[in-house]
């Protein structure tokens, strides 16, 4: 395993004498500033939800460039420049659907909402099959375009629809067979 000293210091600070791992080393980081990137997308967003998944997302930033980053002299600042960058495009992102809903008009009939039970049994599909299920039943759209949109040949979309239904159809029939 690579190891890094960091500067002599009190125990528990950035300074504190230690040979520790590069994922040592990242972990500290998070800990001492993940609470810190939360509050700070909170203030953009207004969504604690939503800021704490910003954070994480910058975080998984971090350490895919973690040997990068942990050189710079304020990888904070690196951090929290990634998790506003996303808050901010998040916000733009829920603006442009405001216009866009202000400018369609509803349909006249009310969507078709699943079952509480078929949700959670697409759930427990493979992510590619829930895609391709989402896609195709429940937006209507055309295997070409499911293929398109998840960057497979028409084909393997196929056979993620014919495998998704095989799924759903045993977990289906096992739940209408356990309340019987």
């Amino acid at each position: 395993m690579e190891q890094e000293t960091i500067a002599s210091g009190r125990p528990g600070t950035r300074d504190h004498v230690e040979t520790l791992t590069r994922d040592e080393r990242f972990t500290w980081f998070f800990r001492n500033e993940f609470r810190s990137v939360v509050r700070t997308a909170y203030v953009i967003l207004h969504d604690a939800a939503r800021a704490e998944d910003v954070a994480q997302d910058a975080f998984a930033q971090v350490y895919v460039h973690w040997r990068k980053v942990s050189r710079y002299e304020r990888p904070e600042a690196w951090v929290r420049k990634v998790a506003i960058r996303s808050a901010l495009k998040i916000l733009r992102r829920d603006r442009l659907r405001q216009i866009l809903e202000r400018k369609t008009e509803p349909s006249a009939e009310a969507p078709h909402r699943p079952s509480v039970e078929l949700i959670q049994a697409i759930g427990l599909l493979p992510p590619q099959q829930r895609a391709a299920v989402a896609l195709f039943y429940l937006e209507d759209r055309p295997t070409s375009e499911v293929a398109e949109i998840l960057c497979c040949s028409e084909s393997t979309a196929k056979v993620h629809l014919f495998k998704a239904r095989k799924r759903l159809a045993a977990m289906l029939a096992e739940e209408a067979d356990d309340g019987v």
